[in-house]
């Protein structure tokens, strides 16, 4: 797909890998829908688009988890900057903790309910709201279109994160099945699943825990958010691309 004049809708957009898809997508000649909770960092990521290209670049304050917004959200983007031409489910959150901890036989904790459905909710019945209201105007435009999933190296199971691997293995599912569905509106779907990026949650860590980090990838580095931010851009560009899971994670096997 030709980029420039697209319009490209980008979940978690204020910040991160979002907000370096979004800029990268923006020097293409790209038009912006970027769609997060938080109105400060959005219009920042917004202001950063229009340096980078693309002035038209709007912000969308939106609960992905709630069904009414979601779809009012991607109602005001048809209406206000004329369709829909590519998605990129980048909205996520993670809440780690052990199933359980036990101690000298004796239980201490356990992951709640809580903390494992708050994680489904964003990470896959987010993904899963705006795939289908996206694909929905796609369909309806027959233009054709692309949906890219952000899955994770975790997908394959990690100590620590029950919920969250489960959302990631969840959100590739749904590329290679909406690819198969899709295919017949010329909608291609395609998923990256990225090891350790070096993004503002990585910078917190202590510098041991981001060694122990370097050390485990064959690389010997963290990952750059402009190298996922190409590979998105090579999968909107491959027109031959779909129902596929690109790993870009230095070499790390979970």
């Amino acid at each position: 797909m030709e980029i420039t004049n697209k319009v490209c809708v980008i979940t978690g957009g204020a910040q991160g890998l979002g907000r370096a898809m979004a800029i990268s997508l923006a020097k293409k000649g790209a038009k912006l829908a970027l769609i997060d909770v938080n109105p400060e960092r959005l219009q920042e990521s917004v202001g950063l688009c229009a340096e980078a290209g693309s002035p038209e670049a709007c912000a969308y304050v939106c609960n992905i988890t709630d069904e009414a917004e979601v779809e009012a959200t991607f109602a005001r983007i048809r209406q206000q900057q004329g369709g829909v031409h590519v998605l990129i489910n980048n909205a996520g959150i993670m809440r780690d903790g052990m199933l359980v901890k036990v101690k000298e036989g004796q239980l201490q904790a356990k992951m709640s309910l809580e903390q494992f459905a708050s994680v489904i909710s964003v990470n896959v019945i987010g993904t899963f709201l705006c795939g289908r209201e996206a694909a929905a105007i796609m369909a309806e435009q027959g233009e054709g279109g692309v949906i890219i999933n952000m899955s994770s190296v975790s997908r394959g199971g990690n100590m620590g994160q029950s919920n969250y691997s489960a959302s990631k293995a969840a959100v590739a599912t749904m590329v290679v099945t909406w690819a198969k569905e899709l295919s017949r509106h010329h909608i291609r779907v395609g998923g990256i699943a990225p090891g350790v990026i070096a993004t503002d949650m990585t910078a917190q860590m202590k510098p041991e825990a981001i060694d122990r980090l370097k050390q485990a990838t064959p690389l010997g580095r963290l990952g750059e958010q402009e190298e996922i931010a190409n590979t998105a851009l090579y999968i909107i560009e491959n027109d031959y691309f779909t129902g596929r899971i690109m790993e870009i994670d230095g070499g790390v096997r979970v």
